[in-house]
């Protein structure tokens, strides 16, 4: 019997526009037309002022390592140690993620270090948005 892999998530309506942008290499975000404010997660309406009239863009994929934990015990899909992080997107609001292709490790895992997206197909209809160490 083979090992469960990694839990993924369920799209829905709402969140579909931001699934369809992984799968192509894009992480997109909203912003709300009404207060300019740009947010994460996807939602139909801001969460600042409520408004409905909300558009979607196409993100940088910049952001800063916000905060994180290193995980040592073995769960489904991970192979530990692995991080889990939250980063703070250029566009300002911060996301839950992992950190790949560097040393899981407080050395190599500064606060405030530069990261980058890069995607992780899981199949045919989910691809994940991981952040890695800026290049450059």
């Amino acid at each position: 019997m083979s090992e469960p892999g990694r839990a993924l998530p369920q799209p829905t309506p709402e969140t579909q526009h931001f699934w369809d942008g992984t799968q192509a290499g894009e992480l997109r975000l909203q912003r709300c037309d009404a207060c300019a404010k740009v947010y994460f997660p996807p939602r139909p309406f801001c969460p600042a002022c409520a408004s409905r009239t909300v558009s979607v863009f196409k993100a940088s994929g910049k952001a800063r390592l916000y905060s994180y934990v290193i995980h040592h015990r073995p769960v489904p899909g991970f192979t530990p140690p692995y991080a889990i992080a939250v980063v703070e997107l250029e566009e300002g609001p911060r996301m839950m993620t992992n950190i790949v292709e560097c040393p899981q490790t407080p050395e190599a895992l500064q606060l405030d270090m530069p990261v980058e997206v890069v995607f992780a197909p899981q199949n045919d209809t989910i691809t994940l948005p991981l952040f890695r160490p800026a290049k450059g």
